[in-house]
């Protein structure tokens, strides 16, 4: 017979996200996830079958939890310029609310591509399709604030969107690996993120 589970696993992985958010992949030792989760190993290799059985849960929970609910906003039908100006203000308030001994500093995924994608293709593939996602959702809102002059159909786009998906994608992810070191420039570059995209779409 198996051994009856009997702790929360939503509350084991998103202790042991945080982890792995504050300390990277690779800085997370064995006894730093028993103490985060209140497990021994003998249960967390049970439970996930091993330490990056654990990673990979933490950051599906990220994604889903974290990533896709600020998403959503952009990834609407109809969203355009108010969406773009509320998604970068309030990532910024965000930013510059944590304090500095927050686990939650940066994001969990661009973090993890300065480490463990570096020389793990199922990391990097995770990264990546953080990367696609961020820039279709963006895509979407600026088509929506009217960023596209240019009919999308199958394997055509406006270069100029695809210039500002990538600004502002760019400006984005190095807010959150900034986040890490030095707050007020990460929250510089997502005010000018917002500023880029009032210059783009003036208010009516």
């Amino acid at each position: 017979m198996g051994r009856l589970q009997t702790f929360d696993s939503t509350t084991v992985v998103q202790s042991a996200r945080d982890l792995f958010w504050d300390l990277g992949y690779d800085g997370a030792s064995l006894a730093d996830l028993e103490s985060a989760t209140g497990l021994n190993r003998s249960s967390l290799y049970h439970a996930f079958g091993s330490k990056r059985g654990l990673f990979d849960a933490a950051v599906a929970d990220y994604r889903d939890t974290v990533i896709r609910p600020r998403l959503s906003l952009l990834q609407a039908d109809g969203a355009g310029r108010a969406e773009l100006l509320t998604y970068f203000i309030d990532l910024r308030d965000a930013v510059a609310k944590l304090p500095l001994d927050s686990p939650r500093r940066g994001c969990l995924l661009v973090n993890c591509a300065t480490g463990l994608a570096a020389h793990d293709k199922p990391a990097r593939e995770v990264v990546e399709a953080y990367r696609t996602e961020l820039a279709a959702a963006l895509r979407n809102a600026l088509g929506g604030a009217g960023g596209s002059s240019v009919e999308q159909t199958p394997g055509h786009t406006d270069a100029r969107v695809d210039e500002r998906v990538r600004t502002l994608a760019t400006l984005s992810m190095s807010a959150m690996l900034l986040a890490r070191v030095n707050t007020a420039e990460s929250a510089a570059l997502l005010t000018t993120a917002a500023d880029q995209v009032r210059a783009w779409f003036p208010a009516p």
